[in-house]
């Protein structure tokens, strides 16, 4: 995998994100499979960072493992200079609201038994944010954002396109203002 930084109206020059040395390994009953090795990047706030690279190299299992998903086996993971590499559960439950992820397949990410609104608004009530009046605002507002119809918040998964589903991923994504995408 090769990582690019591209600077958008950086503001503050101390990281956001700072990964260093991070290795995740899988322990199966063959053996360990080591999917990611020595993997580093810095983000700065206004940064855009790219994660590229031929397919099975890692990309996926280095985003879920700095939103800590998925557990590292070696290295270290700071959010605004605080080591969340080793947090638990509980502990890293506030931190997710700063850091969000936007599937590659957004069929398999979204809950085919919800409205879209419904995903939406989800993520503000697991946080504990609004009224259930207020969400519903904002999922509406969010749909705006992303280039989807008020009228579609009562839709579900299956009746959008491709496209469409990954808009609602980026609402669900944008919902609690986090500091890292």
């Amino acid at each position: 995998a090769r990582m690019t930084n591209n600077s958008i109206n950086q503001t503050d020059s101390a990281p956001l994100l700072e990964v260093k040395n991070l290795g995740v390994s899988f322990f199966t009953p063959r053996g360990t499979v080591r999917a990611v090795r020595d993997a580093s990047l810095t983000v700065r706030r206004g940064e855009v960072v790219g994660l590229v690279g031929e397919s099975g190299c890692g990309k996926s299992t280095v985003g879920r493992t700095v939103l800590r998903l998925l557990n590292p086996t070696d290295g270290s993971i700071k959010l605004n200079g605080r080591d969340i590499t080793h947090l638990s559960k509980t502990e890293m439950r506030p931190v997710r609201r700063e850091m969000q992820i936007i599937f590659q397949d957004p069929y398999s990410s979204l809950n085919p038994r919800m409205t879209a609104g419904g995903i939406v608004e989800e993520m503000l009530r697991v946080h504990g944010i609004g009224t259930t009046v207020e969400r519903k605002e904002r999922a509406a507002e969010l749909f705006e954002r992303v280039g989807l119809r008020k009228a579609q918040l009562e839709s579900f998964p299956h009746e959008f396109s491709g496209g469409q589903r990954q808009r609602i991923g980026i609402a669900r994504a944008l919902a609690l203002n986090p500091q890292v995408i």
